[in-house]
């Protein structure tokens, strides 16, 4: 059965897949609550709020059952503002999990620096059967194979031309764009022309939110 992946604003996404569903980073850029819809978990790569929307989770862990798998920090934001200790579970690099029906890996460690005097905190890429979100980080897959690349598309940590590496160095079956809040239309519009013609992966996707693919 093919996975469906929708775009939910900003970098948020959510997988579905028969009756499995899984988002990865809601935050306050995102389409809320309707990315959160009937969904079993949630994974979040990082504290920064355009990436965890904490009270909107905090209270689908309480009042909707789901389960939250991200850095020890997200964790202790989200049991804070009151959901349940059981249902979020703290995450790092190296780990193996199924979360809401998907196989998932837990890959790379720190956000990427945007500038020596801000303190660089944890980040977690996650690998989903074949699907890899890196946060703000560009991650290793460490030698996995990577069918779609969620690629940052615009953020003060990111300059283009390493985009462009990092897109090559992963070698994705294609691109979906994600974090792209901060640009306007044309910035957006130029900045996918460029890896479309540089990153070497095909025509990036770039999605609305509610729009999706079929993987």
């Amino acid at each position: 059965m093919s996975i469906r992946l929708t775009r939910w604003g900003h970098a948020c996404i959510r997988l579905d897949r028969g009756g499995d569903r899984l988002v990865i980073d809601p935050g306050v850029f995102s389409d809320l609550p309707a990315a959160l819809d009937g969904v079993q978990a949630v994974l979040v790569t990082h504290e920064h709020p355009d990436h965890v929307a904490t009270e909107p989770l905090a209270e689908a862990a309480q009042g909707g059952g789901v389960q939250v798998w991200a850095p020890q920090s997200v964790v202790d934001a989200l049991v804070e503002a009151g959901a349940p200790a059981d249902r979020v579970h703290p995450v790092s690099a190296g780990e193996t999990f199924s979360a809401g029906g998907f196989d998932v890996a837990a890959l790379g460690e720190w956000h990427a620096l945007v500038h020596q005097d801000v303190p660089r905190i944890h980040n977690v890429g996650y690998l989903v059967e074949g699907v890899l979100h890196p946060g703000d980080a560009f991650i290793d897959p460490a030698g996995s194979q990577v069918d779609v690349l969620c690629t940052p598309l615009g953020a003060p940590w990111l300059k283009l031309g390493e985009v462009v590496d990092y897109v090559r160095s992963v070698g994705p079956g294609r691109i979906v764009v994600v974090h792209d809040a901060l640009l306007s239309a044309i910035g957006q519009g130029m900045a996918i022309a460029l890896l479309g013609r540089l990153g070497g992966a095909g025509e990036p996707v770039a999605l609305d939110p509610g729009e999706g693919i079929d993987l």
